[in-house]
């Protein structure tokens, strides 16, 4: 009894000192590099737009900035671990609406909470996706490809590298009331890897992912997801101008700290990421890939987040997706 009370009482005096600790790290911040995690591969659109920011956010911070790649589970591994890291402003999840406005909804149980579990910084822009066939596909068209799904149904599949890649397809899906099987990736950058060798049939992937595959002939576009055209592709319809009326499709990048981040960090970080998304750099990759800045307050993204997921719990929910 007495051993368990030192260990408890270790722990407490060594969490107070850490708690303690945290108004001087405030102070000092930053004073050693910091750490960008992201939950999906080397080549997917977040990892893109996390290299970026990780160049432009350390001439900002004057302190070297490192991509960390933690991929696999819907973004499980890379969530769960900055939600137990130490809240000192040096590792800061860049992140999609898989983690913090899908996953709830498409999983019983998920190992973190996208709301309690973390401290909101900023969100950073939306894009869209591109429906994606091989080149020689024989569907030329949304068309053709729902045409096909309804003549066999089940025989179709696509692949999925995160939930907005899933649920893009899976709400054409139950829009079009055809049946397609899912074949789900850790990242979208391996769906399209199998996409192009013919294991899978379709997909829809971010802008950043797809687009240099269609420019380099390796995949042909049918669609874009969003509400409008991908300026960079304007001959390109969206879903809903193809044929499947009402169909819209989005995702969005924000960051996040763990919880407790000292208000004085958390005022750095916002101020910082709000600098560089403006930079001409940060511009040009946006509309090279076709997406769009959006930037807030720590308490706007809060909201955001709330607002965004009562929306994807509706699509999934609509799209009859059960937790998994």
């Amino acid at each position: 009894m007495k051993r368990r009370f030192a260990l408890a009482m270790t722990a407490i005096f060594a969490a107070g000192a850490t708690l303690s600790a945290l108004p001087a790290m405030a102070q000092q911040y930053p004073s050693k590099p910091v750490t960008l995690v992201v939950p999906f591969g080397p080549g997917s659109g977040t990892d893109q737009q996390a290299r970026l920011l990780a160049q432009l956010l350390g001439d900002e911070l004057k302190v070297p900035v490192v991509v960390e790649n933690k991929a696999g589970a819907s973004g499980f591994l890379a969530a769960s671990y900055v939600a137990k890291a130490a809240p000192d402003g040096y590792t800061v999840l860049i992140t999609t609406n898989t983690t913090h406005a899908a996953n709830e909804h498409l999983f019983k149980k998920i190992p973190y909470d996208p709301v309690k579990d973390f401290t909101p910084v900023s969100l950073l822009a939306v894009g869209q996706m591109l429906l994606l066939v091989r080149p020689d596909s024989p569907y030329k068209s949304v068309n053709d490809l729902i045409a096909a799904a309804k003549k066999s149904p089940g025989k179709l599949n696509f692949g999925s590298g995160s939930s907005s890649s899933r649920v893009a397809s899976e709400l054409l899906k139950q829009m079009a009331n055809v049946d397609m099987v899912n074949v789900p990736y850790k990242s979208n950058p391996l769906a399209i890897t199998d996409l192009i060798g013919g294991q899978v049939d379709f997909m829809f992937a971010d802008s950043p992912t797809a687009l240099p595959q269609v420019q380099g002939g390796k995949l042909r576009a049918l669609a874009a997801s969003g509400p409008k055209r991908v300026a960079s592709v304007p001959d390109l319809p969206t879903v809903a101008e193809a044929g499947v009326k009402g169909y819209a499709m989005t995702y969005w990048t924000a960051a996040y700290m763990p919880p407790g981040a000292p208000p004085a960090i958390l005022n750095t970080l916002n101020q910082a990421f709000g600098k560089i998304m403006m930079l001409p750099a940060s511009k040009a990759f946006q509309d090279k890939t076709s997406g769009e800045v959006m930037l807030s307050t720590a308490d706007g993204l809060a909201k955001f987040q709330a607002e965004e997921s009562k929306k994807w719990g509706q699509v999934i929910r609509a799209a009859g997706i059960q937790p998994e």
